[in-house]
């Protein structure tokens, strides 16, 4: 009989439950403390700003419902090792269990981080994971079937910056419908999980797969099942940790977009 597995990696596509998930994780103590380690660009030390999901395009009538660049923060200049340990250590429970969270635009960052270490065999991306982790982890895939309500929750915060819990409501008040800037959510979200897909498919990899709809009404359940994948109790799974974020302006942005996209073709 094979050991349990001692991390797993949840990935994901932005706004598709995954902060859910991996808050429920969290809380239980026994199941490392993930983090989105890998979204931080190298050359600020931070977060991907809100014009630069819209890296390439240039209407100004997306552009100006968004924060400005800021040329803030410090560039990054640990060694690759030191980059790894601090994941490492920052994910990990003391009981040896660690956890992280990946999206699928942030891989071409960690490849090239983790191409650096000296333990680093291969050039793809599981090499790379495994790398960085340490071990090979069990992925839990999350996804949003319905990635329009996916897209409007993206739009959304990128206009308030705010990806957890609920906006200042004056500044919630300025957001602003925008079809083309969802649409292009849309698209990007798309691909992401077509190469996630991919990814899977090419690596022979079964995660643990995890629809939104599904998540938010059996959160419990799905942490456990998670932790006796990594031969954790499953009745440390708490009760859910985070309010739902969407409201009756979400669907209606939703179906303003749906009707939106069945007059001018825009992707669903």
């Amino acid at each position: 009989m094979s050991c349990p597995a001692t991390s797993y990696l949840v990935v994901a596509t932005q706004r598709s439950g995954s902060t859910l998930l991996v808050e429920s994780l969290r809380a239980t103590g026994c199941a490392g403390e993930p983090q989105e380690f890998f979204q931080y660009l190298p050359d600020t030390g931070m977060a991907p700003q809100p014009r630069e999901w819209f890296a390439g395009i240039d209407d100004e009538s997306i552009l100006r419902l968004l924060d400005p660049l800021e040329h803030r923060g410090t560039p990054d200049t640990a060694t690759p090792v030191v980059w790894r340990e601090h994941i490492r250590s920052s994910g990990r429970t003391p009981n040896g269990i660690w956890g992280g969270k990946l999206m699928w635009n942030q891989t071409a960052l960690l490849q090239e981080r983790a191409s650096q270490l000296p333990e680093c065999s291969g050039d793809g991306l599981r090499a790379a994971i495994r790398a960085v982790i340490g071990s090979e982890p069990v992925y839990v895939h999350v996804y949003r079937p319905d990635v329009v309500s996916q897209a409007v929750s993206f739009w959304r915060a990128v206009q308030t910056q705010v990806w957890r819990g609920h906006p200042d409501p004056e500044r919630d008040s300025q957001a602003v419908y925008h079809a083309g800037a969802i649409a292009h959510i849309v698209k990007n979200l798309h691909d992401q999980e077509t190469r996630w897909r991919a990814w899977f498919a090419e690596e022979s990899i079964t995660p643990i797969d995890i629809a939104y709809p599904v998540l938010w009404r059996n959160l419990t359940a799905i942490v456990g099942h998670v932790l006796e994948a990594l031969g954790q109790d499953p009745k440390l799974a708490p009760p859910p940790m985070l309010e739902r974020q969407a409201d009756q302006r979400s669907d209606e942005w939703v179906d303003r977009y749906r009707e939106d996209a069945r007059l001018q073709g825009l992707p669903t």
